[in-house]
């Protein structure tokens, strides 16, 4: 489904990608993990679009995506939940998973109309979202902004998800629900990549894992065969 082919990336004169190579395939969860500043966050920027490669290929189903702009890619199937949430403050939970459907939305009318399957499919995963539809975003706790970055992304139907991070300030029992519904996406054949600080919570739900170290795969594997590496285990899951 997805191709990174010896990508390279970065802010200005600073590459963060030397060359980053990994596959996702369809229908599964590829999980990757990495200490702060590897380039984890790049990889999924530059994926979705919202930063340009000056080098390597991306694929989506085997056609080339690198160099289009994010609504570009968003378009043809990639959507991303980003580090640190990024709702629409001033708009309502509603009108931010809304947003989300842009990519396959009518361009004038009737739009509210087509999105309420879509929406109903979020509020069963997220049921507090339901309860708060008409509340700012800004104004809900950091959980719940975390559903709705995730359940903005699912409203684009996409081919590919891109979890940056979604466990990020979020207390112990919120994890364990974000997690559970990652779970729940796997057993619907929800193709996704996931960065994860919690290495170990990633490799649970994860198929395939790869371990980025200074803008490059290090080690990749499946979670069984990483959990028994000691390099990745001295380095991670200590």
């Amino acid at each position: 489904m997805l191709e990174v082919r010896d990508l390279h990336a970065g802010y200005g004169l600073a590459e963060v990608l030397v060359g980053t190579t990994l596959s996702v395939r369809q229908g599964t969860v590829v999980a990757l993990i990495g200490a702060n500043g590897a380039g984890k966050t790049t990889t999924m920027r530059a994926i979705s679009g919202l930063i340009a490669p000056t080098g390597g290929e991306i694929l989506l189903e085997g056609k080339p995506i690198h160099g289009l702009g994010a609504a570009r890619v968003a378009r043809l199937g990639v959507a991303h939940s980003p580090e640190g949430r990024k709702v629409f403050a001033p708009l309502s939970a509603e009108d931010n998973l809304i947003l989300g459907a842009f990519p396959w939305m009518p361009r004038f009318f009737g739009f509210r109309k087509k999105a309420a399957p879509d929406l109903a499919r979020v509020y069963d995963l997220f049921p507090k979202l339901a309860e708060r539809r008409t509340q700012l975003a800004g104004t809900l706790s950091g959980g719940e902004q975390q559903m709705l970055a995730i359940g903005r992304a699912l409203m684009a139907r996409p081919k590919v998800l891109l979890l940056d991070e979604p466990s990020m300030g979020l207390a112990p029992v919120i994890v364990q629900e974000v997690f559970r519904t990652i779970a729940r996406l796997k057993t619907e054949g929800v193709t996704m990549l996931l960065v994860e600080q919690f290495a170990r919570a990633a490799l649970e739900v994860a198929d395939h894992a790869y371990v980025m170290e200074r803008g490059r795969i290090a080690v990749e594997g499946t979670p069984a065969e990483l959990l028994q590496d000691e390099r990745v285990l001295a380095a991670y899951l200590g």
